[in-house]
């Protein structure tokens, strides 16, 4: 039997609905989604199961999936190739804030490259399904300025689009396995900035002011005891203002930091974040990859999609490139998105497939990768099938993929990006072949 949290969170999952474009997901629309009429009986009793949803998705897989082998990923490839440590920072919405997709694309490529930390998380949970796999988080005590419904509109959100107020014992807590061994603070500096401590199984292993002469980005970091688990940060005198906490390993590999933000649109990156602390934030985790996947919700307003989504998307681009010139940056399609017909059909929002394409020209268009998650995963009527499957892929607002959805999408995406590094990998190898043919012949008697 699933454990009670488990419970509430598939429920929780299962009541998100999608937002409006530049605003964050109002829960006065909750009501909404437990009002969903459901499919015909007989359309779910005898659905497909997983196994035979793979064997039919493998027919519509080919090397459209994901474009920009050949060059937009190489920097991203050329870091894996060289073995150090690697990182990975995907913006998204709703699943990248519970973790779902990230998780299992996170375990793929760790699996193959090496764990090189659990990565970033928020200070606290903004949202009750805000989860980061094999991480369990405690706090009290914070007050949250969230990116696109922030009051105070500055701009200033650290890397994962929310900052955290605390008084004096405003703590937070993490049990984290898998042998970190430092923990990274990050945090607002300003005048009069409070102090806080970390401790590491219950000792105190030091602090840190916050105070400085004008406000910026500023970062501390924490050797941690070999062996340790429970970590906890607490606010020992004044206020401070949070970003989040990086936990990292002690060795090479992959650092895969999932960013969601709940309800959010691509005009989160395009408009919401200052662009100077962006860029900051941006070059001190200096990522190898940069994902962004957005589109679901903005696929509910043809309008928009029809006409300025496009020019947001772009924007977003160019601010990320603007901060890393040298980073890969992908482009991840939204996935399939169904909505309830008056017959009792499920079937693909009529403006998904729209944005799809746009997306992928765009991608093209600015010399990033992009990887099509609707093609993937099935393109249109995915949704349909995935609600009758067995065990069920998708929640009852044919949104939000449940675990089992969410390992698809996460295999998929890890998959392709193997695939492209094999890819990679051959093309390097042809030129170095190419090169040491070109100077034996030049240095021929």
């Amino acid at each position: 039997m699933l454990p009670v949290k488990t419970i509430l969170a598939v429920v929780t999952f299962a009541v998100i609905v999608v937002a409006p474009p530049l605003r964050i997901f109002d829960t006065a629309s909750i009501p909404k989604v437990w009002d969903l009429p459901l499919p015909k009986r007989e359309q779910v009793a005898s659905g497909p199961t997983i196994e035979t949803l793979k064997a039919a998705r493998a027919h519509v897989l080919d090397a459209d999936v994901l474009n920009g082998k050949g060059g937009p990923l190489d920097h991203f490839y050329e870091a894996l190739a060289h073995g150090g440590l690697v990182r990975v920072v995907h913006f998204g919405d709703s699943p990248t804030t519970g973790d779902l997709i990230t998780a299992d694309a996170r375990a793929a490529m760790q699996k193959e490259f090496g764990n090189a930390g659990a990565g970033f998380l928020l200070i606290t949970k903004p949202w009750a399904w805000y989860n980061h796999r094999g991480v369990v988080m405690d706090a009290s005590g914070w007050q949250m300025e969230i990116a696109g419904i922030s009051e105070l509109k500055d701009g200033l959100y650290g890397l994962g689009g929310a900052r955290f107020v605390g008084g004096k014992d405003a703590e937070a807590s993490w049990l984290v396995g898998g042998g970190q061994r430092s923990l990274e603070v990050a945090f607002l500096a300003s005048p009069g900035g409070g102090t806080f401590a970390i401790e590491a199984d219950g000792k105190e292993i030091g602090s840190f002011d916050t105070d400085a002469s004008e406000p910026g980005p500023g970062f501390a970091t924490f050797a941690l005891p070999a062996g340790s688990s429970a970590f906890r940060l607490q606010v020992t005198a004044g206020s401070v203002q949070l970003f989040g906490v990086e936990f990292q390993r002690d060795r090479n590999g992959v650092i895969y930091s999932a960013l969601g933000v709940n309800g959010a649109n691509v005009t989160l990156l395009s408009r919401a974040y200052n662009q100077r602390h962006l860029s900051a934030e941006l070059r001190h985790y200096h990522p190898d990859l940069v994902v962004l996947a957005y589109g679901t919700n903005e696929s509910g307003f043809p309008n928009f999609v029809d006409s300025t989504w496009g020019e947001e998307m772009r924007l977003a681009v160019k601010r990320i490139r603007a901060a890393l010139p040298e980073a890969s940056i992908l482009l991840m399609s939204p996935m399939d998105r169904g909505e309830l017909k008056e017959d009792g059909t499920i079937r693909t929002i009529e403006a998904l497939p729209r944005l799809v394409e746009k997306e992928k020209g765009i991608a093209a268009e600015l010399g990033v990768a992009f990887f099509n998650t609707y093609q993937a995963m099935g393109g249109s009527g995915t949704m349909a099938k995935w609600y009758a499957a067995e065990p069920r892929l998708v929640g009852a607002d044919y949104i939000h993929p449940m675990p089992a959805g969410a390992k698809i999408v996460g295999e998929l995406l890890s998959g392709a990006l193997d695939d492209g590094y094999n890819e990679y990998k051959r093309r390097m190898q042809i030129r170095q072949e190419t090169a040491e043919g070109t100077v034996r012949r030049s240095t021929a008697p």
